[in-house]
């Protein structure tokens, strides 16, 4: 039935409180108002936000703020809570000489490991597709190399995909992130105003490129399949980069113990095996210790295994055959695809070998600066890896039998057994590379809703960047160790490799063009270029690496199947909860309707909603209006937002902003942390910081409405003592309320359906006719300290969306069992909170999708 004095219905098979409640999405109880669109909000200053009071009410039609109102309000309650006043991020260009080189030096110890290691396996895989005839066929395998290396990590990544970060950040969700920002394409519409300032992007004078960056833009947000198609490319391309995650250690280490069959003739591959699987699990679990560390740990190792590849490939170009220096000369390739033709083609996968760790260079990137990753590579590593295969080469001239093993068999016997030592743990580090960058990408996915959220543990206060996620790392771990005892053949697992890798890199070449046309606005001669040249190459390389799907390499294809897979049920689910959220938000027209009470009764203390909006009533608050008997008299919406510094201070950890007038004592609070500050605080310390925060926050807003008018706080007193006295229970019963809710209080309270939260007066007690500011103040911090000392309950209500009985199968098989086993298993908004079982209220409200 419905009751016309509280605005809301009342089922009559309403379920208990407390219980789990089904409310459909588009019959609700309640008056909903639709969200803002983020991207409606005017464009602003940021030395704007600095005039801007951040008390202002949400209530957008507040007496108070009529009179003074130029123009469109933007809501900067977004923008504040990302900013911590005094506290700054931790910038690369900052840093002095010294410092720049040894976070250069760390980089090889991160980013360079996998690229780095390459010459384990590069030749021994491609010569077993196409094996020698002649010494034309090694030059034009070693130029096929050299041209790869140039071209992929040298002119794509290190000269272009480098600079498509977003705000130092890396990968294929950076992209899609940083095309995000100037663009609503982002299905999940969770966008905030403060997105606008962080990329480094702007646009340029008026130009016929800018004139088709802004069709393009206008095409992208206007079409709901390209926006579909664009994630669905991400998801794909961070589902191998994931992949990448699990073969990048296996083919590493086990090539890298394959040297032991070279110095022991007793090893068999059944042993290589399983110490392969010992060093795996080695490195994973020296994963925790984070990336400064490890890099500073690992960073002379992989120095010296660049010096050592350098000086071996010195050492056999003079002693076997400086002539290779003619691979130089393209004019070799035609020679070798004249001469092999298929077996050539074939063997195109294991040339695309030695540009694995490319993406890792640009998934990494937020560990490093661009400069530090781009001056390593171009004057150390670079020259190294082309010394190292020049020497290779030059020593298959005169040894064609040892080209399945042509590093460990080109190394002099006098220092095999040391560069076989500084090989494993190169291979070990190589690892570490694309796990780490794996990290990152999961990180960005899961910030942008296409990801669980998982533990994240930052392992520096200096780099936001530097993580490390426990249970992925064990994940990685365990699917390692299952695809090497599988999988043990070399071929096999670099096909493997090579499909993972060339997916990612597609897909980085095809983001990036739209990064060109969108943000970087270049010519159109310079896009096709760059877009024909590399995807065409990966595009013959993949055809490549496809041919040899069928020996045991699909497993990488099934299991990047089910990382996007899981991703996008998690994208899919998180959009149809987030839109449903929105609809459901409380209007501000029902708020008023119910008056100051509410519509039932409000007992005495503090009750702090847990909620992720940022604006607006979130709908669980309703549930708890209509299925509780009474409300504390003071709520405050609680969000919590991680801000990327490393700590904030207490005294700024809170904002502050009211919701509906005074005397509905409802408030909307943000609580920031720093990446490394400790979440599971004491509740008491929490509360006492929380209420301090409030008192300060009431007494600047007293101030600030002082100034701006003398005349308003007389209506603010009308509005609070015109408040209704008639409390309405949701089971329909009646009470009344003798005075108004904000007055004096006793040393006692009322019980519970009493008016509990003001003193006994009599009904028609005149309303005082004048009383200033500061006695309005002083009564109502007295209002705030007595609900403090009548407790602090914590109201954590869970949402949860179900498909309609009338949906088809496939959306109940996802949002019904997949998305709700996902959402049942990952880490919780609440996690962080070390609050007693005494002071905690949860309830379940379930949406129909």
């Amino acid at each position: 039935m419905e009751n016309p004095r509280n605005g809301f219905l009342m089922d009559e098979d309403e379920e208990d409180p407390g219980s789990a409640l089904s409310v459909d999405s588009t019959e609700s109880r309640w008056v909903f108002q639709e969200d803002e669109d983020p991207s409606e909000i005017d464009e602003y200053d940021a030395s704007d936000l600095r005039h801007q009071s951040m008390f202002d009410s949400e209530d957008e039609d507040n007496a108070d703020h009529r009179l003074i109102r130029t123009g469109p309000r933007v809501d900067s309650f977004d923008v504040e809570a990302l900013e911590v006043p005094g506290a700054h991020t931790h910038h690369y260009e900052d840093m002095t000489a010294g410092k720049k080189i040894v976070l250069a030096f760390q980089t090889l110890g991160v980013v360079f490991g996998d690229v780095g290691t390459s010459p384990l396996y590069t030749f021994g895989v491609m010569f077993r597709k196409a094996p020698i005839k002649d010494n034309e066929d090694i030059l034009g395998a070693l130029s096929l190399v050299l041209y790869t290396l140039i071209l992929i990590p040298l002119l794509k990544y290190v000269f272009v995909v480098l600079w498509a970060n977003d705000d130092g950040e890396g990968g294929t969700f950076a992209l899609y992130s940083l095309i995000c920002r100037n663009a609503k394409v982002n299905l999940l519409p969770n966008q905030l105003p403060s997105d606008a300032r962080i990329s480094g992007f702007r646009l340029k004078v008026p130009s016929p490129e800018l004139e088709r960056s802004l069709k393009i833009k206008e095409r992208l947000e206007s079409s709901s399949n390209l926006k579909k198609i664009l994630l669905l490319l991400v998801l794909a391309g961070t589902s191998m980069v994931i992949a990448n995650g699990v073969v990048t250690p296996a083919m590493s280490v086990l090539s890298s113990v394959n040297g032991l069959k070279i110095g022991v003739d007793a090893i068999n591959q059944d042993q290589v095996v399983m110490i392969s699987v010992a060093c795996l699990v080695v490195l994973f679990s020296v994963q925790k210790y984070g990336t400064s560390k490890a890099g500073l740990a690992v960073g002379p190792a992989l120095f010296l295994w660049f010096c050592s590849l350098a000086g071996i490939g010195v050492y056999n170009l003079v002693k076997y055959d400086s002539s290779v220096l003619r691979a130089f000369n393209p004019i070799h390739i035609y020679y070798f695809f004249a001469r092999n033709s298929t077996k050539a083609w074939y063997s195109l996968g294991g040339c695309l070998l030695c540009a694995t760790g490319s993406e890792a260079m640009f998934a990494d990137l937020c560990y490093f600066s661009v400069r530090a990753v781009q001056l390593t590579f171009v004057f150390l590593v670079l020259p190294c890896l082309l010394l190292g295969y020049l020497g290779q080469a030059a020593y298959l001239m005169e040894h064609h039998a040892d080209a399945g093993e042509a590093f460990f068999s080109s190394i002099p016997s006098g220092v095999f057994w040391p560069t076989f030592l500084i090989a494993n743990i190169a291979a070990l580090i190589a690892s570490r590379t694309m796990t780490t960058a794996t990290f990152s990408c999961i990180k960005q996915s899961t910030a942008l809703g296409c990801f669980p959220r998982l533990k994240i543990v930052h392992t520096s206060r200096k780099f936001m960047g530097q993580i490390y996620i426990p249970v992925i790392n064990w994940f990685l771990l365990a699917v390692s160790v299952v695809f090497v005892c599988s999988i043990s053949s070399i071929d096999e697992i670099g096909n493997a490799y090579g499909i993972a890798e060339l997916g990612v890199m597609m897909m980085t070449t095809i983001l990036v063009t739209l990064v060109m046309l969108l943000i970087w606005q270049m010519h159109i001669v310079v896009v096709l270029s760059f877009l024909v040249v590399f995807l065409g190459l990966e595009l013959v390389f993949f055809s490549s690496v496809l041919w040899g799907i069928a020996d045991g390499s699909w497993i990488i294809l099934v299991f990047a199947a089910i990382m996007f897979f899981i991703m996008f049920v998690w994208n899919y689910g998180s959009k149809l909860k987030y839109e449903t959220e929105v609809k459901q938000k409380l209007s501000m027209d029902l708020m008023r309707e119910l008056g100051c009470n509410l519509g039932t009764i409000r007992a005495p203390g503090i009750g702090l909603l847990y909620n992720e909006l940022v604006k607006g009533i979130p709908g669980i608050f309703g549930h708890f209006l209509t299925t509780l008997p009474a409300i504390h008299s003071m709520v405050i919406f609680v969000s919590i937002k991680f801000v990327p510094v490393a700590m904030v201070p207490q005294n700024e950890r809170f904002l502050f902003r009211r919701v509906c007038q005074r005397s509905y004592h409802l408030f909307r609070c943000i609580a920031r942390y720093g990446y490394k500050d400790v979440r599971k605080e004491n509740h008491q310390a929490f509360e006492q910081l929380l209420m301090e925060s409030l008192e300060k926050f009431i007494r600047r807003e007293a101030q600030e409405r002082s100034l701006e008018s003398d005349g308003d706080e007389d209506t603010d007193l009308e509005d609070e003592y015109s408040c209704s006295r008639v409390l309405i229970h949701p089971n329909g019963s009646v009470y009344s309320l003798g005075v108004p809710l904000l007055a004096d209080f006793n040393e006692t309270f009322m019980p519970t359906f009493e008016p509990s939260t003001s003193e006994d007066a009599h009904p028609s007690s005149p309303k005082p006719s004048a009383l200033d500011a500061e006695q309005v103040l002083e009564r109502e911090l007295s209002f705030i300290r007595t609900a403090k000392e009548s407790g602090v309950v914590y109201l954590l209500g869970h949402g949860d969306i179900r498909a309609r009985k009338e949906s088809w199968f496939m959306k109940k098989l996802v949002i019904n069992y997949f998305y709700a086993f996902l959402r049942k298993n990952c880490r919780r908004g609440i996690t962080n909170l070390s609050v007693p079982h005494s002071h905690l209220m949860q309830v379940g409200m379930t949406y129909m999708v």
